[in-house]
C-alpha cells in the first residue's frame, strides 16, 4: 500500500514574531516534521535560520529550470521553496516551511491542502524583539511594525498562534495545533 502523502503547513506572521525559534524547536519535538529550507537572495548569516544563499542571478535560473515548488519576493529579497524540499511528503511527512502572507494565495492554489499558521505577536513585545536584534534602524523598526498588523489575503484561513510568552510555551500551541498532522 502506497503512504498518504504528507501534510504541508505554511508558518507565516510579521518579522521577529518568533517563526525561526518556532520552527526549530519544532522539529527538536517532532524530528518526522521536516523543515523545508528556503532558497534566499541574500549573504547567509549565523543568526538566522539555515536556508540557501544564492545571488539574484542565480535564483532567475533556478526560477527558469522550474527548481522552485513555489517563490516570492519579500523585503527586497527573492525567496523560494524548492521541490526536493517537498519530497518527504511522498513518504507521509509533515513538511513546514516558513511561508510569505503575500505569496498564501498562489501557493494555496498549487498545494490545495496547504495548513497555515500565522504567528502574532503584541506590538510592545515585537517592538523589543526587534529592537533586541539590532539588525534594523527605529525607522525601519516602525516600518515593519506597520506591515505587522498586515491581515491575511481574502479567502485565507489560518489558525492562530500567540507568541508573547517563552518559546516553550508558543511550541506548545504549535504542538496542540499539528497534533493531527505531525504525531
Amino acid at each position: 500500500m502506497e503512504p498518504h502523502p504528507g501534510h504541508l503547513v505554511a508558518v507565516v506572521g510579521p518579522s521577529g514574531s518568533g517563526k525561526d525559534t518556532l520552527l526549530s524547536a519544532l522539529v527538536r519535538a517532532r524530528p518526522a516534521v521536516h523543515r523545508a529550507k528556503r532558497t534566499i537572495t541574500r549573504p547567509p548569516a549565523a543568526e538566522t535560520e539555515p536556508f540557501e544563499s544564492v545571488t539574484s542571478p542565480q535564483f532567475d535560473a533556478l526560477l527558469r529550470d522550474g527548481r522552485f515548488a513555489f517563490h516570492w519576493q519579500a523585503h527586497g529579497l527573492s525567496y523560494g521553496i524548492r521541490h526536493t524540499e517537498l519530497a518527504p511528503r511522498a513518504d507521509g511527512r509533515t513538511v513546514v516551511f516558513n511561508g510569505s502572507r503575500k505569496a498564501l494565495p498562489g501557493i494555496v492554489e498549487r498545494h490545495p491542502g496547504l495548513r497555515i499558521i500565522a504567528i502574532r505577536v503584541s506590538p510592545d513585545i515585537l517592538a523589543a524583539r526587534l529592537a533586541a536584534r539590532g539588525r534594523e534602524s527605529a525607522g525601519d523598526i516602525a516600518r515593519r511594525l506597520e506591515r505587522a498588523t498586515f491581515e491575511l489575503p481574502d479567502g485565507i484561513e489560518a489558525q492562530v498562534i500567540w507568541n508573547d510568552g517563552t518559546p516553550d510555551e508558543a511550541l506548545a500551541r504549535l504542538l496542540a495545533v499539528l497534533q493531527p498532522v505531525s504525531a
